[in-house]
């Protein structure tokens, strides 16, 4: 068990947050950035980041294989994110019971600056977690801590809400255990053990012997000469042209994982644009029925739908919608139920014009 930095919500960076050291053991108090570099400086620690810089969902990936992993990753959560998959660092969970992988997604800018913020600070981040998913594995939990609340567990939705509207968000939940911790930082600590570890991919920890470390200088001057004097022009031609076969080969692959049916690929680019374009003809038809059957269920409600996505691969529609509260989204939730229209609440994020969530209706909803 290694000791936790939990930053406060309301910051950019770790400069302008108020950050909260809590020790592997005992208790923890508030620092600044300059006070914790001064005292944690090489002490490795676990960075547990606001809810509100973080979305959450559960996804069903159609291969295992780790060299496809994260190629099929980016496809799956397209239709449950609002934002472009290819600014964001997606970081996996193990398998639930139902074969679907729970992922969490940040922004990859925002997260390289946050941890360059901290290796200039002299800290050593060996783990990154979400402050929503520190909560209890099983059931379904709620931690308030202040004027803000954090809502989790087993489930697939992680939410992050003030505290003022507990009773109404209560009254919506069935078996949901509330925790108000005498030490909410030790308390949350604690459940590291089955939290999602965004130290993956590109952020995956990696660190060098501090032998090694010592004769860097000395061998990176030693490379350099070498390279430079001998093989730099001819390792480099090498390089991009094993790197050009790589990627050909593996989106060649890819596309015969896809398409098995083409056994002869003369030019990929063009074959996988017209099978799009195949895919993609008799969307229409199947998207006007779908709209005009939700039309009638979502009525007069005051909401706001920012973003619509179909998939006629799934037969469902995926809308990113914004509400005053909580409790608006879930009304629509069991009013297309009640319509016969089986409907999914991911997970939702509040701001200063209300709560945003993405309502996917039909297809395995």
């Amino acid at each position: 068990m290694i000791d936790c930095l939990f930053m406060a919500p309301g910051g950019h960076g770790l400069a302008d947050s108020r950050l909260y050291w809590q020790p592997a053991q005992g208790g923890g108090r508030w620092l600044d950035l300059p006070a914790l570099g001064a005292e944690l400086a090489g002490v490795p620690l676990a960075l547990v980041l606001p809810g509100e810089r973080l979305s959450a969902c559960a996804v069903a990936l159609p291969t295992s294989k780790a060299r496809w992993l994260r190629q099929a990753l980016q496809y799956a959560v397209e239709e449950q994110l609002a934002e472009d998959v290819e600014q964001l660092h997606l970081a996996m969970g193990e398998p639930q019971a139902d074969g679907r992988v729970r992922v969490i997604a940040v922004r990859r800018d925002w997260l390289k600056a946050l941890l360059a913020e901290a290796q200039a600070a002299g800290l050593q981040i060996d783990a990154l977690h979400a402050d929503f998913d520190l909560l209890p594995a099983e059931g379904c939990h709620a931690l308030i801590q202040g004027e803000r609340g954090l809502l989790g567990g087993a489930g697939d939705s992680r939410l992050v809400f003030p505290a003022g509207d507990w009773p109404q968000l209560q009254a919506q939940l069935d078996d949901v255990q509330l925790h108000q911790p005498h030490d909410p930082f030790a308390w949350q600590a604690q459940q590291r053990g089955h939290a999602i570890d965004l130290a993956q991919g590109e952020f995956a920890v990696q660190r060098s012997s501090g032998r090694w470390q010592a004769w860097q200088p000395v061998a990176g001057l030693l490379g350099l000469w070498l390279v430079l004097q001998l093989a730099f022009d001819i390792g480099q031609a090498w390089y991009f042209q094993h790197q050009g076969d790589a990627f050909a080969d593996q989106s060649r692959a890819l596309y015969q994982e896809l398409f098995p049916q083409d056994t002869r690929i003369v030019n990929l680019k063009a074959q996988f644009a017209d099978h799009l374009s195949q895919a993609g003809s008799g969307q229409s038809q199947g998207l006007l029925g779908q709209l005009q059957q939700i039309r009638s269920a979502i009525g007069e409600a005051p909401l706001t739908v920012d973003q619509l996505d179909y998939s006629q691969e799934r037969g469902d529609l995926a809308l990113q919608v914004r509400a005053g509260n909580f409790g608006e989204l879930e009304q629509l939730r069991q009013r297309l139920s009640e319509a016969g229209l089986p409907a999914q609440l991911g997970s939702a994020n509040r701001d200063e014009q209300g709560v945003s969530a993405r309502v996917v209706i039909g297809g395995g909803a």
